[in-house]
């Protein structure tokens, strides 16, 4: 039974030291509060926060470990891409950007706001309603993304028709249960309250 035990222990402890060796647990994070920018919302009660180089890639397949360290964390629906060269937001659900390749200029909350740069083992958490627009990139840039505790989310444009219901959407959006890299006690609760 003892050796059992020493078994398991081994095991646990190996598997929370190979997660967190592939994450920076000393990354900075940056918050960005967004106000309504026009016809896009925005969220005015959480900011942007920009984890950089939170990220540590010792593998040959850095979307695969952004993909577990997400999924233990229940953020799921995860996908591998860009982001979209035109502003969009999601009315419906927070969404996590882990990026895996590259970098990119980011315009963040629509039109005439300032770009943000996110580079390789970069985190972007947007809170519900952001919009998001990619300017520039290069060197491969992608990401995987995910949404919390099976939040489903939607598109949307910046279009009038839309306003009034997506407003009522990201009122009605709950808060994850977990950072997407962190869990439950992760730095995440420290910004968004």
């Amino acid at each position: 039974m003892m050796i059992l035990r020493g078994i398991f222990s081994i095991f646990f402890i190996s598997i929370f030291y190979g997660m967190n060796a592939q994450v920076n647990t000393n990354s900075q994070v940056n918050s960005l509060s967004l106000a309504e920018n026009g016809l896009f919302p925005n969220n005015s009660e959480l900011p942007v926060l920009l984890y950089k180089n939170i990220f540590d890639f010792d593998d040959s397949d850095p979307a695969s470990t952004i993909e577990k360290i997400f999924s233990q964390n229940n953020w799921e629906g995860s996908w591998r891409n860009g982001i979209y060269n035109y502003h969009h937001y999601h009315s419906t659900a927070h969404e996590a950007l882990g990026v895996y390749s590259g970098w990119a200029e980011v315009q963040l909350g629509g039109p005439e706001n300032e770009t943000v740069r996110i580079e390789k083992g970069d985190l972007v958490i947007l809170p519900a309603g952001t919009a998001h627009k990619r300017i520039n990139s290069g060197d491969g840039f992608a990401v995987v993304g995910a949404y919390p505790d099976n939040q489903s989310w939607d598109m949307n444009y910046g279009k009038e028709d839309e306003a009034d219901k997506a407003k009522q959407n990201i009122d009605k959006v709950p808060m994850p249960k977990n950072d997407p890299v962190f869990g439950k006690d992760g730095k995440l609760f420290s910004y968004w309250n």
